[in-house]
Parts: structure tokens; sequence; C-alpha cells
């Protein structure tokens, strides 16, 4: 039997707090989201001024880190590079930078999605609220 770590709720709103606050610092308005090891979610947060769409998009990049182990971006590469078979892939719905993977000991536990901003810095800020893990 194989033991690993889990996100509680209090890494949970630290994970949320800390990418709130590097959305703010820019005045991005945008949609946070973190999912468990399995894609499913576990926090939605949709700031003020964030658009609709993203409340859809945010949940589905987390999801495709988490699911993938990897950051969303590397697919988004894989495609743009013309390997676009790679758009049939089952349970993969967003292919977009701003999918963050959260790794503890070594063990993917989750991710954290953010849509709202340019790609780069909704990875951004996915990347400051799981640095507030450590």
């Amino acid at each position: 039997m194989q033991s690993k770590p889990v996100l509680s709720l209090d890494d949970l709103k630290k994970i949320a707090a800390a990418a709130e606050a590097e959305a703010r610092a820019n005045s991005w308005a945008v949609t946070i989201s973190i999912v468990d090891d399995g894609g499913h979610l576990l926090w939605l947060q949709r700031m003020d001024g964030a658009s609709p769409i993203s409340a859809y998009i945010s949940p589905a990049k987390a999801k495709t880190a988490a699911m993938g182990r990897r950051e969303s971006k590397v697919y988004e590469d894989m495609i743009n590079n013309g390997r676009y078979s790679f758009l049939s892939v089952p349970e993969i719905e967003a292919t977009l930078e701003g999918g963050v993977p959260i790794v503890v000991d070594g063990h993917c536990v989750g991710a954290v999605g953010v849509s709202g901003v340019k790609s780069i810095e909704d990875a951004q800020i996915a990347k400051a609220g799981i640095a507030a893990l450590s």
C-alpha cells in the first residue's frame, strides 16, 4: 500500500489567497480553480470583473494539468508544433497555458487553473498560488 499527501481545505485557502493576491497586485480579474489529483473541482473563485467564460476555462485548465501531471502549456505547445491529433485525446478539455500541477514530495496532488488574462499571466498567478504551500 502506498501513501501520498492530499490537499486539505487549509491548503486550498492558502493557494487561493496567494493566487488572488498575485492577480490583485497586477489588477487582473480572473477565475482561480483548484482540483485534486483526479481533476475534481475543489475550489472555484471568480473575481469581480472576470469574464463569465473564465469560470469554464479555469477548471478545465486545472483538470488538464492534474490528470496529465504537467503544465497545460505542454499540450498547447504540442498542438502548436503540429501534433493536431492530440486534440482528440479524451478528458483533456483545455490545452491552453494556465494550468499548473501541484507537486508535493514527488506526488501530483492536484492543480491550479487560472483564466482571464494572457495565458502566461494566468500561469504566473497559478504558480504564485502554489508557492504559498512552501
